[in-house]
């Protein structure tokens, strides 16, 4: 039996849980969140915990088992605690503004600006010019804007300009030397 897929979730204060055949949604203080059920991948709620659990050994129920407690896992961390992601700036002339909640304007070194709109349930929070903060309830969503975000201008190996996480090590490499 999975590992992963066979640790109880554990139900925090304040949060809601439904479950029906094939369909489970989590509310709590921060919003609300749903996810389809697989064939063959069932939950049980038993006081405090939920429990997933999966009706046969198939490879592709087998796959999905540790995987489905892992998401309704994020879910219910993700009502009630939220996620965050870090992004920083680097480089010269490189910053970011805020414009509103739910777009960002970024100076990357390209003759315009560039405009970025976030999709529904994502904040943006731009403590200094140089810092960005993504929130929101859903995990999976948060971390692709933040990926998204770094594409726009992958940090370069040889100065390290670029947008990264905040704490990734970019390895960098040796330029040209003259003789």
């Amino acid at each position: 039996m999975s590992r992963i897929g066979k640790t109880p979730i554990e139900i925090k204060s304040g949060v809601e849980i439904s479950i029906s055949e094939s369909f489970i949604e989590v509310k709590g203080p921060k919003g609300s969140l749903g996810q389809k059920l697989p064939e063959g991948i069932s939950v049980e709620k038993q006081e405090e915990i939920l429990v997933v659990s999966r009706s046969n050994d198939l490879r592709e129920t087998k796959a999905l088992h540790g995987l489905i407690r892992s998401l309704i896992n994020n879910m219910v961390v993700g009502v009630t605690d939220g996620y965050q992601k870090e992004l920083e700036l680097v480089g010269v002339g490189y910053r970011a503004q805020a414009k509103g909640k739910n777009a960002l304007e970024l100076q990357l070194g390209f003759s315009h600006p560039v405009r970025f709109s976030a999709p529904e349930g994502i904040e943006f929070d731009v403590p200094s010019q140089t810092e960005i903060n993504i929130s929101g309830i859903d995990k999976q969503v948060v971390g692709q804007v933040a990926a998204d975000i770094r594409a726009l201008k992958k940090p370069e190996p040889y100065k390290g300009k670029g947008i990264r996480y905040v704490g990734e090590r970019i390895i960098r490499k040796a330029g040209k030397t003259a003789k």
